[in-house]
């Protein structure tokens, strides 16, 4: 498994430098992926469709970034990956970051978003699942992560999804209140 995962991810981020205008594609989505997905799902927050199930959505959404993110964390603290690069696997088209590889906080962060919207049947989260897909591709083809990075990043969204889905229930009291503010 580990020689199909550097095969994988070396096989994607050899179409790095060939082209500058999709380099600067994929460093822009890696860039800024995550923050405009976040926008997509904050900027719902006033449509009137369906406005008490959008909301919980949207918080439930907030509650898998923020929980999915909090287990990286966790997980960090006990797998020390190196990134492909300092491996000499990958050739880097952005910074060096200081933290190590698996799981991707930029896999975990899109997928939860997606697999929010989708797990409670909003057709949005085909898009948001496209946008994932794509900010996880540019993670690998920047040079910063190995394929199983952003798998592993995409599992850590799903757990992180369903214990959300599990624990912050529509229509409680709670959500209730929530859903009504503003």
């Amino acid at each position: 498994m580990y020689d199909f995962d550097i095969a994988a991810t070396q096989w994607i981020n050899a179409w790095s430098g060939k082209s500058a205008v999709l380099d600067a594609a994929m460093i822009w989505v890696s860039a800024i992926g995550v923050p405009l997905m976040i926008l997509g799902v904050a900027g719902q927050w006033w449509l009137q469709v369906d406005k008490r199930h959008t909301r919980h959505v949207l918080v439930a959404t907030g509650m898998a970034f923020l929980l999915g993110l909090a287990v990286n964390q966790i997980v960090l603290l006990f797998v020390h990956r190196m990134r492909p690069y300092d491996n000499g696997l990958t050739h880097l088209l952005i910074s060096r970051s200081a933290d190590f590889s698996f799981p991707s906080d930029h896999a975990t962060a899109s997928f939860a978003i997606a697999l929010t919207f989708l797990l409670y049947g909003m057709r949005r989260g085909y898009i948001f699942l496209a946008a994932a897909l794509i900010v996880t591709l540019s993670r690998v083809y920047v040079g910063t992560h190995y394929v199983s990075d952003v798998v592993g990043g995409a599992v850590t969204a799903l757990i992180a999804v369903i214990a959300v889905r599990a624990i912050y229930r529509e229509d409680t009291r709670i959500d209730r209140f929530i859903t009504g503010i503003l």
